[in-house]
């Protein structure tokens, strides 16, 4: 069940966070951006995911026409999903959250060496 922000629907980022708010949803359109584009790449570069989450977040990226999913094989189907314009068009949004998160925010001890 994704939460909705219902009181705040004049607000575009209350909008946004509808769509996009999610926990591991911008983790997935991160990736997507990079050119991971099938399921297992993008459950191995989600590292921690689930696999009945990530199809979850990727319906419903699908539903809100950010994602598109294109079959590349009929049997067994297989699919690749790409990012539509309006999707694309996250990704001066999400290099902001990058650039902040590297000023920002520490890395912890272990990754940071």
């Amino acid at each position: 069940m994704s939460r909705t922000y219902e009181m705040q629907q004049s607000c575009p980022i209350a909008r946004t966070l509808d769509v996009i708010g999610d926990r591991w949803t911008m983790l997935v359109v991160r990736d997507l951006l990079r050119g991971h584009t099938r399921f297992n790449d993008l459950l191995t570069s989600c590292a921690g995911i689930s696999p009945n989450l990530l199809s979850d977040r990727l319906k419903t990226l699908e539903q809100h026409e950010l994602v598109e999913r294109v079959f590349y094989n009929d049997h067994p189907p297989r699919a690749e999903y790409r990012l539509t314009e309006k999707g694309e068009a996250l990704g001066p949004a999400m290099r902001s959250l990058f650039a902040w998160g590297e000023r920002y925010e520490a890395r912890p001890a272990a990754e940071a060496t």
